[in-house]
């Protein structure tokens, strides 16, 4: 039997791990084999002390068009085995409650699962040209991944409804200016202006940034007296690090830390 090409590519550079889809032809939507590297893809980074940073983009005039839904109208699945939602739960839930910053570096499309994608990474990078939006309600099917639980959190209630509603896309400047991408830059740039900014993160604590990453997603469910509560229980434990310390050391001795990570 041959083997089924790949759909996304590996690449190292520096520290930071770059997980590239390669379905243009499809948009790069996602398919079971597509989320099952996706997973093996983030496992791997997440457990290799080398990688500081994961970024996700796309080949082609996409970042990711949503679930192929082809293979959503004629699943079959056998009993027990994972469908395509219980794929994409795993692994977006990787990519939120992972220990090390998840960057969408979004070169194009990014609609109905692939916005919800987009929303898991905990920064988002988007080339001039890109365009985001729900398409969900274009094709009668209901969002799974954060579209109508976790958009009007990052947007707004007025303006998530729009875009579910309408299933109209929008500019990634305009999604700058409602707060889901953190900057935008010339399409020819992307990559470069990704990699400059994740250069500069494998040079923080690894440490620092898995605490505060989790500290800084829960505090959304809970009222400020928890929240600072826990941002103070964690310090406490920062404390005992082997990176506070070296931090702190390489203040005094006005050099570069060297940190480890714990």
């Amino acid at each position: 039997m041959t083997e089924a090409p790949k759909t996304l590519s590996v690449e190292r550079l520096e520290r930071t791990e770059w997980i590239t889809f390669q379905r243009a032809e499809h948009l790069n939507a996602m398919s079971t084999q597509m989320l099952r590297e996706m997973t093996a893809a983030l496992e791997t980074a997440i457990v290799d002390d080398a990688v500081r940073a994961i970024v996700l983009t796309g080949s082609g005039r996409a970042f990711c068009a949503g679930a192929d839904l082809k293979e959503v109208a004629g699943a079959k699945h056998e009993p027990g085995e994972p469908d395509l939602l219980d794929l994409v739960d795993h692994t977006f839930g990787l990519m939120r409650h992972g220990p090390k910053p998840v960057i969408a570096a979004v070169n194009g499309l990014a609609m109905a699962g692939g916005l919800e994608m987009v929303m898991a990474c905990d920064l988002v990078f988007a080339a001039e040209s890109a365009q985001l939006g729900d398409a969900h309600s274009n094709f009668g099917v209901f969002p799974g991944a954060g579209g109508a639980a976790i958009l009007p959190r990052r947007i707004g209630l007025n303006r998530a409804k729009y875009l579910l509603f309408s299933g109209e896309n929008v500019s990634a400047r305009e999604m700058m200016d409602w707060g889901l991408v953190n900057k935008v830059v010339a399409d020819s740039k992307l990559r470069d202006a990704v990699q400059a900014f994740t250069d500069k993160l494998s040079n923080k604590s690894p440490a620092v940034l898995r605490r505060m990453k989790a500290v800084a997603n829960r505090s959304l469910n809970v009222d400020e007296t928890a929240a600072l509560a826990e941002e103070m229980l964690n310090l406490r434990a920062h404390m005992r690090s082997w990176d506070m310390r070296e931090g702190l050391t390489a203040f005094n001795e006005k050099r570069k830390p060297q940190f480890r990570g714990y």
